[in-house]
Parts: structure tokens; sequence; C-alpha cells
């Protein structure tokens, strides 16, 4: 499928990137201004990050699109074993050695 195809079928399920983009950050801008944004793991951080996105998608596209509850779902699974870490207990360790 070439590129302008694709993104015309993404459109349907995943609504405007534009639209998308506009949301997905508005919630990562919230989910930053939190006093607690800063203690979480990396793994937790980047989930959020994944769900903002997969939100994004459902307001602008496609809210009864499966996939985009089942991602969200995933996403979730993934960061609830860091749940109950601050940064200081994750081993994430970032480029330069340190957290």
């Amino acid at each position: 499928m070439n590129p302008i195809d694709l993104i015309t079928a993404r459109n349907t399920t995943h609504g405007d990137f534009t639209q998308n983009a506009i949301y997905g950050q508005e919630l990562r801008s919230v989910f930053r201004s939190s006093p607690q944004w800063l203690n979480m793991p990396p793994v937790q951080r980047e989930a959020l990050d994944m769900i903002a996105c997969k939100l994004a998608r459902i307001l602008s596209g496609q809210g009864d699109f499966m996939d985009h509850w089942d991602d969200i779902q995933g996403y979730v699974e993934l960061a609830k074993p860091k749940a109950g870490q601050s940064i200081s207990s994750s081993s994430a360790v970032l480029i330069g050695g340190s957290v």
C-alpha cells in the first residue's frame, strides 16, 4: 500500500492526524503538569504517553474501534508491574549512566 492510501485508510479509524496531534499533545501536557510525573518510572510515563495517543485516536477517529481500547488495556498491563516504584527505585538507566 502506498503512503497516501495508508493515510486515507487510517483516517477512517484513527481520525485526522492534525486533530490527533492536538488532542495527544494536550493530554501529554496535562500528564506532565502533574507533580507526580517526574516521580514515575519511565515505563509508566511511556505507557501514559501511548495511552494519550490512543485516546486522541478515539476522540478524533472511531471511538468504537476495538484496537484502540485493547491497546490502552495493554499499556495499562505493561505499566502495572512498575506501580509502587519511584524513579529512584526504577532499574532504567538513561544515556550518560544516571536516572
